[in-house]
């Protein structure tokens, strides 16, 4: 039997595509990646599964076969002979030829329920972040992403990795799950190693959805000018006016020093109600 390696290289000197790095272009070609990946996303037959970044579809035919439909979406139209070859007619995969920091995912149909996805690293933070809100039907993650980046996603407060995607990240998810994959696993290998996280909608979402906008403003403005005090930070983020600020943060019990980086996620919740106009 042909090694994924193989047929992978085999397919991309056949379509004469040279991989393109500055758009994250990193094939997998380990098949046993794409089981942790399936594992981890825990998918049902009637989930729709959102996938950037198909690549050759090496992914995309096992998510289809493990649930209801996917959508990959794809920017490189180089890749569209290697899809077509890999998906053949099958109806349950819809490709979208677009940037996915431009599509509006929310209005796909049907909606995506999971996410699941080897993100292009360079915008794999914003995405996932922009997820969190933009598409509130999805409640389960499993993506590949830059081992940096995955760490700062689940980073503990008071740690140089903690930031305002960490916060965002804990308050609408909980992590199920973590596999660290080789640089070996990908054609061409990228410069960094990488991470495969799986991770689901909390049970509060329901009650913090309503305030998701105004608490991502909040945690932007904190972590804005992370060298600051949070007091200076929210006042140069033109967020509130310095007494506004800090009675907000006095009236949590909060010393007046105290920096972005040294609050619990939960605490932002809290920031964000504080700072409400009228409180």
């Amino acid at each position: 039997m042909t090694a994924p390696r193989q047929i992978t290289l085999a397919r991309l000197a056949e379509l004469g595509v040279v991989p393109d790095t500055r758009l994250g272009q990193h094939f997998l070609i380990d098949d046993n990646l794409v089981r942790v990946a399936l594992r981890l996303a825990q998918l049902t037959p009637d989930d729709v599964v959102l996938e950037v970044g198909p690549g050759l579809g090496v992914l995309t035919a096992p998510l289809a076969d493990s649930c209801r439909h996917v959508h990959a979406v794809e920017i490189d139209r180089r890749l569209e002979p290697a899809l077509t070859a890999t998906l053949g007619d099958r109806t349950d995969v819809t490709l979208h030829w677009a940037d996915a920091m431009t599509l509006d995912a929310s209005a796909l149909d049907p909606v995506p329920t999971a996410f699941v996805s080897n993100l292009p690293y360079h915008v794999a933070t914003s995405l996932v972040a922009e997820s969190l809100g933009s598409l509130p039907t999805v409640t389960r993650w499993a993506v590949m992403v830059q081992r940096e980046a995955g760490e700062r996603f689940f980073a503990a407060q008071s740690t140089p990795a903690y930031g305002g995607v960490s916060v965002l990240v804990q308050l609408a998810c909980t992590r199920t799950g973590t596999h660290r994959v080789s640089r070996t696993v990908f054609a061409p290998p990228p410069n960094v190693d990488s991470v495969l996280l799986g991770f689901r909608r909390s049970a509060g979402w329901d009650a913090l959805a309503p305030r998701w906008p105004a608490v991502v403003q909040v945690v932007h403005a904190a972590f804005g000018h992370r060298r600051k005090t949070l007091v200076n930070a929210l006042v140069l983020s033109g967020l509130a006016d310095r007494g506004a600020a800090e009675k907000a943060i006095t009236g949590l019990g909060l010393d007046l020093r105290t920096r972005a980086e040294a609050l619990a996620p939960a605490t932002f919740i809290e920031l964000e109600a504080a700072l409400r106009p009228g409180r």
